[in-house]
């Protein structure tokens, strides 16, 4: 609750927040709000204008451009998600172990994660799709592959922030288990670390998953991704743009919307950079919040 209070201040944060929502929920009931069959081939309608039957027109193949956007969701965002979630607990686990026992298991799992993170992202991405094949499925598994070493340094960092504090050593000397005491005591504070984190990533990795689908390496005709749907319409970028503004114009809305809610959640879930916040704004002028306000609003 305080976390939606704080970002209920932020129009802008309200509003990313409500196009992921917006976005998910589509993606989620795409057969509901989808128009058409997103694999219809009609070549009749090759290339066809605008319509009330069709909102955004049609591509090469006669197929609905509005219906394989909103079916786009699933690969572009939602398969996204469930990976970064599963790329995020790993990397959990991994990063508490490291970051709460130290030693030996801080320098096996480091050792992993600097080995890992020494090749560019890309690269592990492109050495997994070359030995597995090309292909959603593959590139999913190549981004848990790699993000996971991520997580665990960043949270890791987080973990050893807290780990040595006073009440942490006390509960230890009292004789509490470990997991209560990383359940009970470390998880709660460095909740709001790994959320920005994850918020933060997940507008990287849907770009790279739109890109690599954009090279065809990614999911494969006739499935719709917005990636796949801007390398579709390459050939006609100059006699119909509009083909390649959709997916285009998807793609930075929702990656935008993410990147901006990472941001307001920050500082919704610090309390210091709340009250910093407020008290700068308490100290202006009347005259220069009212300014400051209109240009937000802009």
């Amino acid at each position: 609750m305080r976390i939606l209070k704080n970002l209920s201040k932020d129009k802008l944060a309200m509003l990313s927040l409500m196009i992921i929502v917006v976005t998910i929920i589509v993606g989620i009931f795409a057969p509901l709000f989808a128009p058409h069959d997103p694999n219809e081939v009609n070549m009749s309608l090759r290339y066809a204008s605008p319509s009330w039957a069709y909102l955004l027109g049609n591509d090469h193949l006669g197929r609905c451009i509005l219906s394989r956007i909103i079916y786009g969701i699933r690969p572009s965002v939602l398969w996204v998600l469930v990976v970064l979630c599963i790329s995020v607990l790993i990397g959990a686990i991994l990063g508490f172990l490291a970051g709460y026992f130290r030693g030996k298991v801080d320098a096996i799992i480091m050792r992993i994660c600097d080995t890992m993170l020494s090749f560019p992202g890309y690269v592990m991405a492109l050495a997994v799709i070359g030995i597995l094949g090309v292909g959603l499925e593959n590139i999913l598994i190549a981004f848990a592959l790699i993000k996971w070493a991520w997580f665990a340094r960043v949270i890791r960092t987080s973990v050893m922030q807290y780990a040595e504090l006073d009440y942490v050593k006390f509960s230890k000397a009292s004789g509490i288990s470990d997991i209560k005491i990383i359940c009970k005591h470390i998880v709660p504070v460095t909740f709001s670390d790994i959320t920005v984190i994850s918020s933060g990533a997940i507008g990287a990795m849907i770009l790279q998953i739109s890109g690599f689908s954009f090279l065809g390496l990614g999911i494969q005709a006739p499935n719709a991704e917005w990636g796949m749907m801007l390398n579709e319409a390459r050939e006609v970028m100059f006699t119909r743009p509009e083909l390649m503004l959709a997916p285009g114009l998807a793609i930075v809305i929702v990656v935008s919307a993410f990147n901006f809610l990472s941001d307001s959640l920050q500082v919704a879930l610090d309390p210091k950079l709340v009250n910093s916040k407020n008290k700068h704004i308490e100290n202006l002028p009347l005259s220069k919040i009212k300014v400051q306000e209109k240009e937000v609003a802009n």
